[in-house]
């Protein structure tokens, strides 16, 4: 039985005067990888910042069994990592040092990165096939290999918990795969994985599932149960279907 590594209760948000998140309730079991799925404006991205600790909210999230209000800055950045969409980093700084802004709750105040830091840069960098641009600038990266730089910054943090909000945006099919080998091999050692995923049939390799529409969670459960794939096919109105595809399940147009 799998503890829980993020409890959500009774959540609500709001995004200026709009009601995003309506009375959440939410359980994320530990070392494993769920995946967050519904429809445009359901609220997965806003969920995803609150449970990262990113958003005002009412109601209660608790952090590896303690509540998030109860971490410091320090000790919950050391034990979280997160990876959002669009975000923005300087241009002119070089993928190392984009990389090694991950290791920073790790380091004491004014301190240069030491050997254990620089390692789990490079050990990051090289997971994600970034290496060999070490010196160059973000700015001068695509939009595919600059993702790939975000995610080894969220991946030098060594967290034990991991949230990513659209990973796979800008990303092709290869590294796409490349994404999901990394996620399954942070799963084997043990840690939590969290992604908003638009790719139903990439979301369909979690673990688990959360489905969520107007602002609500209405299923959660194992990506293979199929009650999980009726559920997804009623809050995408019947238009896609899901099949077992070479020993997985996809999800494919109506």
């Amino acid at each position: 039985m799998n503890s829980v590594a993020i409890h959500a209760q009774s959540v609500s948000a709001r995004l200026g005067n709009s009601l995003i998140l309506k009375d959440v309730t939410v359980s994320l079991r530990a070392g494993l990888w769920t995946s967050i799925v519904g429809p445009n404006g359901a609220g997965k991205s806003t969920l995803l910042k609150v449970l990262a600790g990113l958003l005002p909210h009412q109601g209660t999230v608790s952090l590896l069994g303690q509540p998030l209000g109860q971490w410091t800055a320090r000790q919950r950045a050391q034990r979280l990592a997160w990876l959002g969409q669009n975000e923005a980093s300087a241009d002119d700084l070089t993928v190392f040092d984009v990389a090694m802004l991950g290791r920073l709750p790790h380091q004491p105040w004014l301190s240069t990165p030491s050997a254990g830091d620089h390692l789990a840069v490079e050990q990051a960098l090289r997971v994600t096939q970034a290496w060999d641009w070490r010196a160059r600038s973000l700015g001068q990266l695509s939009g595919g290999e600059r993702q790939r730089v975000l995610l080894a910054r969220a991946l030098a943090v060594q967290a034990q918990v991991l949230l990513m909000d659209e990973p796979l945006a800008n990303l092709d099919p290869p590294h796409q795969a490349d994404w999901l080998a990394i996620v399954r091999a942070l799963v084997s050692q043990g840690k939590t994985v969290v992604s908003v995923l638009h790719e139903v049939s990439m979301a369909l390799q979690a673990d688990d599932m959360v489905l969520m529409q107007h602002g609500r969670v209405t299923h959660q459960g194992a990506c293979g149960d199929p009650e999980m794939h009726q559920a997804l096919v009623d809050v995408f109105e019947g238009r896609i279907s899901i099949q077992a595809l070479s020993d997985q399940w996809v999800a494919l147009p109506k």
